[in-house]
């Protein structure tokens, strides 16, 4: 059985999803692209916009979700250390 997704993880899933769909995506896209659920993806999303990892902008009547330069930084050190991790077998 897989493991349960870390805190981590799941931030990591969620600001790389929005990073893989250049910057932008839609808040129903990132829900389906971190494997969550409405409830799961609305709490977290809220920390990361209080972080200012990502922020909320809206264009001809849709709602999107725009990586901040904060959030791709986020991204580039979380890769690293994963990256880390595997090159020591952790």
């Amino acid at each position: 059985m897989a493991e349960k997704r870390t805190r981590l993880d799941i931030i990591g899933d969620m600001l790389l999803a929005v990073a893989n769909k250049g910057g932008r995506i839609k808040p129903t896209h990132l829900m389906y692209k971190s494997n969550m659920s409405h409830r799961q993806m609305k709490s977290y999303l809220e920390e990361l916009v209080e972080k200012s990892f990502v922020k909320r902008t809206s264009k001809d009547n849709c709602k999107y979700i725009l990586m901040t330069e904060k959030g791709y930084n986020f991204v580039n050190k979380l890769l690293e250390i994963k990256e880390f991790e595997k090159t020591f077998g952790l």
